[in-house]
């Protein structure tokens, strides 16, 4: 990875959201990874683990509590008013909910073209012609633009979402879960659309997911996070055949094997005792309380990011015990 172009910096990025108790909920704490232009990073972990909130910032949908995302050389969260609208135009999202994040007061057409609108890129004809453009490339008719979100199903709601994504241009995109509202039917032919429009513009992704098969399909690296930290980062090939850290091995043996026999025999590693406070965390290891090798040191000391083979980094005090 050393001689690929750098899309997105994240160093050291916490997020931290104030409680009406005073305390703090640190959602995000002390992430740091690069992102590749062109390529796909994978982000994985439980649900409430940080990974829609780590991408939200990257973005800057929320402050950063403290950090820095760099995008293309340029700090995202530095950036004047009339930066950040450029910066909008070259960084996109795709959201969860198909239907919650689409106007249901608008036309499709209207919401697709709304950034177009707002950054004035085109104009009559121009728009119209970009409108049909973007609703033939996600696949969906011409007609479709008059009509209103209601009136689609779950699939075709995340098609419109993804147009509206692409309608400004955009280096990079944030796919926050966007198959998980969808019948696993449909969740395949979204997943293989992302991959043909990734090829076609030369698209930069952060992928953020729980299911971990799709994540292996789509990603060429990932990324596992456990209660706001980043813990394991690695090729998607590498960490799927040789995962390091044992959370990550626990999470991998929970995926279900499509052969009955092998499903059968194969070994699933339990995860016993109580998961970590976000707001009161312990002073070491966030997965001290859950791991089978987990020692003081692992309670009193936070273990860093260290590359233990090419490109593969995790972080655990005993990685050679592993």
């Amino acid at each position: 990875m050393a001689n690929k172009t750098i899309t997105v910096e994240v160093k050291d990025l916490k997020k931290y959201f104030m409680l009406p108790t005073k305390k703090y909920l640190k959602a995000v704490d002390g992430v740091s990874f690069n992102i590749y232009k062109g390529e796909t990073l994978g982000l994985v972990g439980e649900s409430g683990c940080g990974k829609t909130t780590c991408g939200k910032t990257i973005l800057g949908l929320y402050d950063a509590t403290a950090g820095e995302v760099n995008f293309d050389g340029f700090s995202v969260h530095k950036k004047s008013k009339k930066e950040r609208k450029d910066f909008t135009k070259r960084a996109q999202i795709i959201f969860q909910d198909p239907y919650s994040s689409l106007n249901p007061r608008m036309t499709v057409g209207d919401i697709i073209a709304e950034g177009i609108d707002i950054h004035g890129i085109h104009n009559g004809k121009d728009r119209k012609d970009k409108l049909f453009e973007l609703i033939s490339m996600v696949g969906l008719n011409k007609e479709h633009i008059s009509r209103f979100p209601h009136e689609f199903s779950g699939g075709q709601r995340q098609r419109i979402g993804i147009a509206r994504a692409l309608a400004v241009e955009p280096e990079f995109i944030v796919c926050d879960e966007p198959i998980s509202a969808l019948d696993v039917s449909i969740q395949a032919q979204v997943v293989n659309l992302l991959i043909d429009l990734q090829k076609k513009k030369n698209l930069t992704y952060l992928f953020i997911a729980h299911d971990l098969s799709m994540v292996k399909y789509i990603s060429d690296r990932v990324g596992v996070m456990y209660l706001g930290n980043l813990v394991e980062i690695t090729s998607s090939h590498q960490l799927y055949r040789d995962p390091k850290h044992p959370y990550t091995k626990a999470l991998l043996s929970s995926i279900p094997i499509p052969d009955p026999k092998i499903e059968r025999n194969k070994k699933i590693i339990p995860l016993e005792g109580e998961v970590s406070s976000p707001i009161n965390p312990i002073a070491g290891c966030k997965f001290a309380s859950r791991c089978s090798l987990a020692k003081d040191m692992c309670r009193n000391q936070v273990p860093t990011l260290k590359e233990v083979d090419n490109q593969h980094f995790v972080a655990c005090h005993f990685i050679d015990r592993i």
